[in-house]
């Protein structure tokens, strides 16, 4: 007994052990699925009513972890295990419903056939066939088969709305055609039918149609790259960040990273939107999606396949199709009491009357069966998440990213513009114009070294003109030694190196940081529309430099056009007061409000108050210091790729390219859609008011009512489709493509000035000092210098907006040149150009 009471409790023991070890292994086996997405053409859905069904069907699979439904494309969207779930299983069960459901092959565009069903012809046919019963009186019987024939897609959708306690338009038609058959008005049933799928057909043509420019995202990345030391073919998903990869002419770019070898252009449309191709070359970002045109280059990953920019995007573009804007929300809402409420009027008109003494039954029960047809909200329905689908197909085709019909919306309202100033009205391209070195106890070459090797490790504009700038002087940073690092938001950054506290930053930081202020030189801020920098060593102000940013091309003429929009601009920036109104002056005085040296919770103060004065207000930024502020505006814009992590994650729409006149547009297109909805509901209420005041005051005519509902339908969407040809304006591709060529063709002088200079230059000194034969210049170096001045050149403003020139940098010493790249190539000789390799439009600095 003692051992068989032993074995009990080891065989209890053991299945509570192993009761224990199953939820723990079966949450192992969870995280050890690779889940993964499979995008379905699923034609029977054709409102929001049909999205519960479709949860409601693959929710319970084994494997499925999300479901999304994009009504108006049609596209059902499955992240699921393939192993526990295959995608023809899902595929089975959605069309056990009669959903039509069928797997999109990856790349393509989601476009059914163009050709109807054979449901629809058949219908077709015997319909037409009955129609001459006035010859033959049997071939009335035509009409029923004509009804029969094409109802099996509407019975079959109508049970499975029915099974859940919903009503559906399949589910009304159903009634309709029921209520003409027991009228033996066989004619009116089997035209029921047909109109209803004819229309439903156009309907999902259209559609398809709308979404082949979002569907596009999933092909813009090829499967495959070459990396470019062994010439191996791995795929794109097996590329790890670090690796250089070959990408030649003709092909697409798989990976974001930066051109290490090679030149070529690259057309960024796919991303970008804009219409001319953008030079590449060493140090150059690409990214992936992009087509490189005319050249083979070398690109080191800076991002795995995954979190690529066109990935991003893709994901974003699923969500803002999932999101339900403001008046989608409340039309949803209104509809699940309105459809049962027309039921039990319908109900009510069919039997009351009757039951009261009225005459004629026929014609009540016809008026009650022309109500529930018109119950069906359909259009209504529809008249929002397709206007809005269009216009975010059209903003992506723009370079911008909308996330989400609610931002689509609040974009048509707004009234009120807040711009950043560096990195947004401005280019951000800073370049060094004056750097002194204060006092004598630090050597320039040592502060240099300390600067660069800190400032490397930001990401702001001005640390790449300071890192490019201790690198023309022969000095390579070295992130690596600074032992602490950190951001300090309104004033610079702080880092240790060789024992030494430094600071870089403002007037603010110097305020804070220095304990001597008193030996700032004087007339360092002379320079007019410039911004000042300053060094803090241990407390003592070491070095101070000034920086100069010129205004974006066409930065004016976006302020211009939303001034005609009848909105306010009003720049919000943390810079000088000296550097803003230098802003303004090459803006043309066209902003109505300047606001400078602010901290990012002053920018979040200005923007609630003019939010409270002006009304809608949006936030145009592209720095860490801007989110806040991003995110208290009612539409928060982000200046796309060029911009920081955190402003295009707070942001709620984004600017794929640097082109600040896409803003204008973003809001012309927002108040379009606004109007477009406005019009697809006004004509769904007015077509359903029109057939009931028809058939109470003649007669009740089914097919009418049919037609008016799937007609409207077909309506909505496409009216909705006329927001696809809104579009940047045309007035503006011969200039952007005369500046593309301008840029071409100084990248392609430079390369060719570059291999002139090569056979004539002097070879460099010891001391990294070089002769510059080209432009008749040579350079003496001065071991006690300590201050350089490069004057710029005001007298090159237009001089490449539509021709390349051979304009000369004056004033400029050339032993700021990098030691490693000629003179020529630098551009003193073929325009100045910025370390991307692009020509400074607006000239030499």
């Amino acid at each position: 007994m003692t051992d068989g009471g032993e074995n009990r409790r080891g065989a209890t023991s053991d299945t509570a052990l192993e009761e224990s070890l199953l939820p723990k292994e079966a949450a192992a086996a969870s995280t050890r699925r690779k889940y993964e997405k499979t995008y379905l053409d699923v034609l029977g859905v054709c409102c929001s009513a049909e999205v519960a069904l479709v949860e409601r069907l693959l929710a319970p699979l084994d494997g499925v972890r999300a479901v999304s439904v994009v009504v108006p494309s049609r596209t059902v969207i499955v992240e699921h295990d393939p192993e526990a779930t295959s995608q023809s299983r899902i595929v089975k069960v959605l069309n056990g419903a009669g959903l039509e459901a069928s797997v999109r092959a990856y790349g393509s565009s989601g476009i059914i056939s163009r050709w109807p069903s054979p449901y629809i012809v058949a219908c077709g046919v015997l319909l037409l066939a009955s129609s001459f019963s006035w010859l033959l009186p049997p071939l009335r019987w035509l009409a029923l088969g004509a009804a029969c024939a094409g109802a099996p897609p509407m019975i079959l959708r109508g049970f499975a709305a029915a099974s859940r306690l919903a009503l559906d338009i399949n589910l009304l038609m159903l009634i309709a055609v029921a209520g003409a058959v027991a009228l033996q008005d066989y004619t009116e049933a089997g035209a029921i039918v047909f109109l209803f799928t004819t229309a439903e057909w156009l309907e999902t043509l259209a559609c398809t149609k709308a979404s082949a420019g979002m569907s596009s995202l999933m092909s813009m990345i090829p499967p495959k790259a070459v990396l470019a030391e062994t010439g191996e073919v791995v795929n794109v998903r097996d590329i790890g960040v670090g690796a250089v990869i070959a990408v030649r002419a003709g092909e697409v770019v798989p990976v974001d990273g930066v051109v290490v070898d090679g030149q070529s252009e690259v057309d960024e449309r796919s991303l970008t939107g804009e219409s001319y191709p953008v030079p590449k070359q060493p140090q150059s970002e690409v990214w992936a999606g992009t087509l490189n045109l005319d050249g083979y280059i070398a690109v080191r990953t800076t991002a795995l396949a995954e979190n690529s920019t066109v990935a991003k995007m893709e994901k974003l573009v699923e969500e803002a199709q999932n999101s339900r804007s403001k008046t989608q929300r409340l039309i949803d809402s209104c509809a699940k009491y309105y459809t049962p409420a027309v039921v039990v009027a319908g109900a009510g008109v069919a039997l009351l009357p009757p039951l009261l003494g009225a005459g004629d039954p026929e014609r009540w029960f016809r008026l009650s069966l022309v109500l529930l047809v018109s119950a069906c909200p359909c259009a209504l329905v529809l008249s929002t998440p397709v206007a809005t689908f269009c216009a975010l197909l059209t903003a992506a085709r723009m370079g911008i990213l909308v996330k989400g019909g609610d931002i689509l919306e609040s974009l048509g309202e707004i009234t009120a513009v807040a711009f950043d100033k560096t990195g947004t009205i401005t280019r951000g391209e800073f370049t060094i114009d004056a750097f002194r070195v204060v006092g004598d106890k630090v050597h320039i070459t040592h502060l240099l070294y300390w600067i660069s090797s800190i400032e490397s490790k930001s990401s702001h504009p001005m640390a790449a003109a300071l890192v490019e700038y201790a690198q023309s002087k022969s000095i390579q940073p070295k992130a690596e030694n600074v032992a602490e690092f950190r951001i300090l938001p309104g004033e610079g950054i702080y880092g240790e190196m060789e024992g030494k506290h430094i600071y870089i930053g403002n007037n603010r930081a110097l305020a804070r940081r220095s304990c001597h202020t008193d030996t700032v030189p004087e007339k360092i801020d002379d320079l007019q529309g410039v911004s000042i920098g300053y060094v803090i060593c241990d407390g003592d102000l070491v070095g101070v430099f000034s920086l100069s940013d010129d205004c974006r091309t066409g930065a004016s003429e976006a302020i211009k056009e939303l001034r005609s929009m009848g909105i306010t601009s009003v720049m919000l920036t943390g810079d000088s007061t000296e550097a803003a109104r230098h802003a303004q002056q090459q803006l043309g005085g066209v902003l109505e409000e300047l606001h400078s040296a602010l901290f990012p919770e002053d920018k979040v103060r200005l923007v609630a108050a003019l939010k409270a004065r002006a009304g809608p207000t949006m936030m145009v930024g592209d720095g860490i210091n801007d989110a806040p502020a991003l995110a208290m505006a009612d539409v928060g814009v982000s200046m796309g790729i060029s911009g920081s992590a955190a402003a295009m994650e707070t942001s709620h729409a984004t600017l794929m390219s640097s082109d600040i006149l896409r803003v204008p547009e973003a809001v012309r297109l927002g108040r379009r859609a606004r109007r477009t909805i406005l019009v697809n509901v006004v004509a769904s209420l007015a077509a359903k008011a029109a057939v009931l005041v028809l058939a109470l005051a003649w007669r009740p005519l089914l097919w009418a009512a049919v037609l008016a509902d799937v007609g409207t339908c077909l309506l909505v969407v496409l009216n909705s489709m006329l927001l696809l040809g809104e579009g940047r304006t045309t007035g503006r591709g011969k200039e952007e493509a005369c500046r593309a060529t301008a840029r071409s063709l100084d990248m392609r002088r430079s390369q060719l000035a570059a291999l002139a200079s090569s056979n004539t230059a002097a070879p460099a000194t010891a001391s990294g000092d070089k002769d510059c034969h080209c432009c008749q210049k040579q350079s003496e170096s001065d071991e006690h210098t300590v201050a350089i001045d490069i004057p710029a050149d005001e007298n090159r403003q237009e001089e490449l907006m539509c021709a390349p020139t051979n304009g000369q940098v004056t004033g400029s010493d050339p032993s700021v040149m990098p030691t490693s790249s000629s003179c020529a190539s630098q551009g003193c000789c073929s325009g100045e150009a910025d370390s991307m390799g692009r020509v400074q439009e607006n000239g030499g600095r």
